[in-house]
Parts: structure tokens; C-alpha cells; sequence
């Protein structure tokens, strides 16, 4: 059984993550695991097992064999890479369960910018992480009934190669990042931004994940639709706010948002 343990927060948050709280917090349980097919599928086979996962509980692997992505995507694991999976669970008066991907980025953003501060890491809408517009890492979320799975993938060290999008690690920007101590601050970085979202709402995490993302005016692309504008915003309700031509703003509530490239990259 996994077990968590305390931790002083100026040993990795630096006052960036768990600021609500004072002294030392609780590092959430941590149960590693050498080899998986994907942490998320286990986790969601627990759940539906009847099994008791509790809150901030989280599943790491060494190896995941079956990584996925967003829309199906394969996503290879590397030695040494953050590959996890944690459960939320949803009770009355929770926000919109599809805004927990904005938790989730905060979450992340601020434990890449506690342990590797000289790197401008970017939060794109919905659930990636990017280093000069190149994928670092990407978020997953499943639902099984009353409870959310959510599964992160960073690249500490090594990269999958993707035929559609670019890729970066840490390690490749000059941070050397034990996969085990990113853990524990990601896990406590987690239940600071879900507290936020419980008791302050998704206005709130709006407000926090703005200034981690790329800058407002940044040119970006709905894919499955095939629709160009450029950054606007996240509205209170967690959508993409996308500024098209002639000026009027649209709102994304789901679809896979690209940084669009200049033109002569496109040819």
C-alpha cells in the first residue's frame, strides 16, 4: 500500500506549488509500478473492479507499453519519463468535469516552473505542454462514472518521435529531473489546484492558467474543422476563446488546437 509522507515545502515547491499551505504537506500516496500496457486503463479497471482509489492516490510506471494520447494517438513511454495517472473524484457542486484539464495544466505548469524555472515552458488549450511550440507533455482524461482518470506524460528525458508535431524534453533544455521528486511535486501541485477548483471555481483556474500559457494573439488551428485565428483567451467556462478573421471570437469547447506555423512552413 502506498502511503504518502510529509515533505517541507521550501525542499521542491520554492513557494510556487502547495502555497496554500504553511510548514510542511503531505505528499499524496505514490504507488510505482516497473511495467503497465497504460496507467489510465488501470486505473479505470480498478474503478470499475469496485475497487477504492482514493483521491490523489497516483499510479507512475517505469514503462508503459500501451501509452496513449488524445483522439487515439500512440504515445511512447522513455526510461526516466513521468508516466501517471491519478483519479478525481466528483461530488455535488463540482465544476464541469471537462475543465479538470485546465487543473490538470496548472498543476504541471507549475511543477516544470518550480524544478526547471530557467525553462519558458507554454500550456497550450486543452492539455499539452510545450517548449518552443514542441511537445513536452500532454494530458489524458477519462471518465468512469462518478470519477475522472487523469494520466500525464512528461518528457524528463527522451521524446517520442511523432509524425505530426514536434518534440522536447527537459533534459534536452538542461534540466536534470529525478522522475520520482517530479512525482511528489506534481502530486502536491494537484491538490493545491484542486482546491482551487472546488472552492473558487473555474474562473479562478482561468486566472491561474493564463499567464502559463503562450501569449495572447499566438496563431492556432482547429484542426478537425480546419478553422484559423489566433489566442484569445479562456472563457470562464474553460472553452477556447479563438479570435477568426473580420474579428469575432468563437468558442471551443472541444477539439485539437495546433500552434499554427508561418506559411512558408507549410509548404
Amino acid at each position: 500500500m502506498a502511503l504518502g509522507h510529509w515533505l517541507p515545502l521550501h525542499s521542491c515547491a520554492g513557494g510556487r506549488i502547495g502555497q496554500r499551505r504553511g510548514g510542511a504537506v503531505l505528499i499524496p500516496p505514490i504507488e510505482r509500478i516497473a511495467q503497465t500496457g497504460s496507467t489510465n486503463a488501470d486505473l479505470l479497471a480498478r474503478l470499475a473492479g469496485g475497487e477504492h482509489v482514493g483521491e490523489g492516490h497516483w499510479l507512475i510506471a517505469d514503462r508503459q507499453t500501451a501509452g496513449r494520447g488524445r483522439l487515439g494517438r500512440g504515445w511512447n513511454d522513455g526510461p526516466g519519463n513521468f508516466m501517471g495517472s491519478t483519479a478525481v473524484h466528483l461530488t455535488i457542486g463540482d465544476p464541469s468535469p471537462s475543465t479538470l484539464a485546465l487543473v490538470a495544466g496548472v498543476a504541471l505548469a507549475k511543477t516544470v516552473a518550480a524544478l526547471a524555472p530557467d525553462i519558458n515552458a507554454q500550456l497550450k488549450w486543452p492539455n499539452d505542454l510545450l517548449i518552443n511550440g514542441a511537445k513536452c507533455a500532454g494530458i489524458l482524461m477519462e471518465r468512469a462514472g462518478n470519477s475522472v482518470v487523469i494520466g500525464i506524460g512528461v518528457n524528463l528525458v527522451a521524446a517520442p518521435q511523432l509524425v505530426d508535431r514536434p518534440t522536447a524534453t527537459l533534459a534536452g533544455e538542461g534540466a536534470s529531473l529525478d522522475r520520482d521528486h517530479f512525482a511528489n511535486a506534481l502530486g502536491i501541485a494537484m491538490i493545491d489546484a484542486l482546491w482551487t477548483w472546488r472552492q473558487e471555481g473555474v474562473a479562478s483556474i482561468v486566472r491561474a492558467w493564463l499567464p502559463l500559457a503562450h501569449p495572447l494573439g499566438t496563431p492556432l488551428r482547429v484542426s478537425e474543422q480546419g478553422i484559423d485565428g489566433t489566442f484569445d483567451g479562456v472563457a470562464d467556462d474553460g472553452a477556447l476563446r479563438l479570435r477568426v478573421a473580420g474579428g469575432e471570437t468563437m468558442l471551443i469547447h472541444a477539439g485539437d488546437v495546433e500552434l499554427r506555423r508561418p506559411v512558408e512552413e507549410e509548404k
